[in-house]
């Protein structure tokens, strides 16, 4: 008698309880996978980026709007402050490295920042082909953005004004592409870079009309195509990324930009785990809402071979009369609760892979960030090994039924 062959055309016989009991248990494991993907991946996503930041400073509001937007790219800028504040920092002896960044121009959604090659050092981006920006106008791509662009080394473009797509465009000055970054894994990979200069020339063309002109008045208007260059002390960026030298600069400095200067200091450690804490809230309670599942998906099973058993009880007796013992019957009916159980498991763990694909989708779309690693976490393992044990449990408990089952009567009421 082949036990499996057996279990396997009694799970086909009872197609719609067998289809409900395994997708309840698809149900349940592939939310549990799939919060385990997106963690693993946006933890990795978030560390990278955030490695060797201790401080952003910038204009006074959320601290944790600025360090997104700083650090990630993801939100918007909470404004400008001027240049001179922030190379005052340079000065300051728990300080290491100052890096000035300039936003608020895109080309087709992918942001362009102005930074100066400390920026490009500090997450470790390599050129592919060309070289680094060096003068005003120069811009070097990340490898996304070429890829999504069809961008190459001596294209020219002409940025957008804001941080889509639907801004208007700058089309009298125009960047010219010197190089491409490898991929690195890095918010860089998202990025147009280009130097502080280049940021402000673009915005420069300043035009001041007659004197009692009304705003918006068409007759005066000014169409000057030469820059009119800012003064040195009145030039702004949006932030910095600052890296202390020692950890007392984390305990002293941070109080002393926000009580002393017009600028605010966010600590990046603190918001990110702030946020991960408030992420962390949905995030336990879907997981919780999974194991819900997964238990019902075992209740779902122990009614499924309960009935089963009652169906069936006339089938058991005669085995049992030709010589089957009751031990291998136990085993038949253990072996339809560890069938649903496997099959519940590797149909969670590809809807897992079809949802995270989704996600990642979305997130390339909107946010230029790939979650696209599908490989087996080890943490599925323990999971199926839970799912397992349900599906042990849920089958062992009605088998038992074999044991006080009465041949001589089963088969003289049926």
């Amino acid at each position: 008698m082949n036990l499996l062959k057996i279990s396997w055309a009694n799970l086909r016989e009872k197609k719609l309880s067998s289809f409900l009991s395994g997708l309840l248990l698809t149900l349940g494991i592939g939310i549990i996978s799939l919060l385990l993907l997106l963690n693993q991946q946006l933890d990795a996503q978030f560390r990278r980026n955030l490695r060797g930041i201790d401080m952003v400073v910038g204009a006074k509001g959320s601290p944790l709007q600025l360090i997104l937007s700083s650090i990630y790219q993801i939100d918007a800028p909470t404004g400008n402050v001027p240049l001179a504040e922030v190379n005052k920092l340079k000065m300051n002896p728990f300080v290491k490295t100052v890096i000035p960044l300039s936003m608020g121009d895109n080309y087709r959604g992918f942001r362009i920042v102005g930074t100066t090659p400390r920026y490009v050092e500090h997450f470790e981006a390599k050129l592919a082909e060309g070289k680094l920006f060096a003068t005003t106008l120069e811009a070097t791509l990340g490898s996304k953005v070429a890829e999504a662009s069809g961008l190459k080394v001596g294209d020219t473009f002409a940025s957008a004004h804001g941080l889509d797509e639907a801004g208007d465009a700058h089309g009298q000055t125009k960047y010219r592409i010197v190089g491409v970054f490898e991929p690195n894994g890095s918010v860089v990979d998202q990025l147009i870079l280009t130097d502080l200069s280049s940021v402000w020339a673009i915005h420069e063309h300043a035009e001041v009309p007659p004197a009692g002109t009304k705003p918006n008045d068409p007759a005066h208007e000014v169409h000057d195509p030469e820059f009119a260059p800012v003064a040195a002390d009145e030039k702004e960026v949006t932030s910095a990324l600052i890296e202390f030298r020692s950890p007392m600069g984390l305990v002293a400095l941070p109080r002393q930009i926000n009580a002393n200067t017009s600028m605010q200091a966010a600590l990046p450690s603190i918001e990110i785990n702030r946020l991960f804490s408030l992420l962390g809230v949905g995030i336990d309670t879907l997981r919780a809402l999974a194991l819900v599942i997964m238990l019902i998906a075992g209740a779902s099973v122990f009614v499924f071979l309960y009935n089963s058993l009652k169906d069936r009880k006339y089938e058991m007796a005669l085995m049992l009369s030709m010589g089957a013992t009751r031990t291998r019957l136990f085993l038949l009916l253990l072996l339809e609760g560890l069938f649903l159980a496997l099959l519940g498991y590797v149909s969670g763990i590809l809807l897992s892979r079809i949802g995270l694909w989704l996600f990642s989708r979305a997130a390339e779309q909107d946010l230029h960030y790939s979650l696209g690693q599908f490989g087996f976490l080890p943490e599925e393992g323990y999971l199926l090994g839970a799912a397992l044990l349900i599906g042990v449990l849920a089958a062992a408990l009605p088998s038992l039924g074999v044991y006080r089952l009465n041949i001589s009567r089963t088969l003289a009421e049926d």
